[in-house]
């Protein structure tokens, strides 16, 4: 049963309620009916229409991606982790953005990431080896947390004996972008930025000692840039550095576990997948829909804009509502069923305009070469008891997911 529009009108992002943790759609799809344009206890405004979400992504003047005036109260102007989040692409606006993400798309070709796939494969391939040798399994520590860290890691170079603490540092600075934070969150955000900035200001120094090949080796291209006038600042580098390797790694965790989970809770789209492996593509583009690993994106109004009836000043921090956005029914038909072979599939997982996630390539390449053979490898695999969600409101995903796999 869904929830009355007097129930819906009082939601507050920053103090959502318990159940919303475990099932956010029953709030989006009441959002959607009854409220789409929300404003919050805070001045903030949550939107949830794909229509609102789509026009506000491509209109880079009327609505800012730098939270500077966002994030200096909320980590402190002076921290390590305003220093990240004000420099990495996705909380920028021009020139910086423009240049950094020419620099980035440079690096991330078509053909560089087909270069990627063998390694991917092999990886993949590996780790499906070692499932079978133990039974029980956790599909997220066993098999979908550790891809993109190997993936990524392959992409800046980064020695295998020293990616370890790479997953840590990327949940704890991931995880100060939550709407509400404590102060143990805070703490662990700061430390992570700069464990990971000193010991990525050394594997630099390294890296400028002995450049890689910069067709295959990302962080030499970064390095380079693209000239003089294009290349980055230290400062610039090395926060960018920590931006690919957070994007790619909690974000594709949680399409692949999301993706896992789904075709084990649809036995039916399990089987058409399985009979009809050309359906692989329009899979995962379902499972971005479905379940997309990000939830929320955030603009602020540079001017004066009306949406909806609702007048919203210059400044206002706006929420956007991704997993409401790919639950629309203006855009999706039945949008509550998981339907492998939806099309077209216009979702927002990604985002959208000049701030579209410059990995979706490899995201979706990896997405693909992990669901298409795990399911082939393990057709018969079985969720256990125990199911424990990432415990996030921006992103959406499992710590653990225990199975078995025949």
């Amino acid at each position: 049963m869904g929830l009355a529009k007097t129930d819906i009108e009082r939601f507050n992002l920053a103090r959502a309620p318990v159940g919303f943790l475990r099932d956010p759609f029953v709030y989006f799809d009441a959002l959607l009916a009854h409220v789409p344009v929300l404003p919050q206890p805070d001045g903030s405004v949550l939107l949830c229409r794909h229509a609102d979400l789509d026009r506000i992504y491509r209109d880079t003047v009327l609505y800012s991606s730098d939270k500077k005036a966002a994030f200096g109260p909320k980590f402190g102007l002076d921290s390590p982790l305003f220093e990240h989040h004000t420099t990495s692409l996705v909380f920028s606006d021009p020139p910086l953005h423009t240049r950094v993400r020419r620099i980035m798309t440079s690096a991330l070709t078509p053909r560089a990431i087909a270069k990627m796939e063998p390694g991917l494969i092999a990886t993949v391939d590996h780790l499906l080896d070692g499932l079978v040798r133990q039974g029980q399994v956790d599909l997220i520590e066993d098999f979908a947390a550790t891809i993109p860290i190997q993936i990524i890691g392959n992409l800046l170079d980064v020695p295998p004996e020293e990616r370890a603490p790479l997953r840590d540092w990327s949940l704890a600075i991931l995880g100060a972008l939550e709407p509400s934070l404590t102060g143990d969150q805070l703490a662990r955000g700061h430390q992570a930025v700069t464990s990971f900035k000193t010991y990525l200001a050394d594997l630099v120094a390294r890296r400028r000692a002995e450049p890689g090949d910069p067709e295959t080796d990302v962080l030499t291209r970064l390095i380079r840039g693209e000239g003089a006038d294009a290349q980055l600042s230290e400062t610039e580098l090395l926060q960018n550095c920590i931006f690919i390797l957070n994007a790619g790694h909690e974000t594709t965790t949680n399409l692949i576990g999301n993706g896992l989970a789904l075709f084990h809770d649809h036995p039916d789209q399990r089987a058409r997948l399985l009979a009809e492996p050309d359906l692989l593509a329009s899979a995962v583009e379902e499972v971005l829909r479905y379940r997309s690993p990000n939830q929320f994106g955030n603009r602020e109004t540079t001017a004066e804009v009306e949406i909806d009836g609702l007048v919203i000043p210059a400044g206002t921090n706006l929420h956007l509502c991704i997993g409401a956005a790919n639950r629309d029914p203006a855009v999706f038909e039945d949008p509550t069923r998981f339907d492998i072979t939806r099309k077209p599939n216009r979702h927002l997982a990604f985002a959208g305009g000049p701030h579209v996630c410059v990995g979706l390539t490899l995201a979706r390449l990896e997405g693909r070469v992990a669901i298409g053979r795990f399911l082939r490898r393990f057709p018969d695999y079985h969720l256990l008891p125990g199911r424990v969600r990432g415990g996030r409101i921006r992103f959406r995903g499992y710590a653990h997911l225990p199975a078995v796999t025949g």
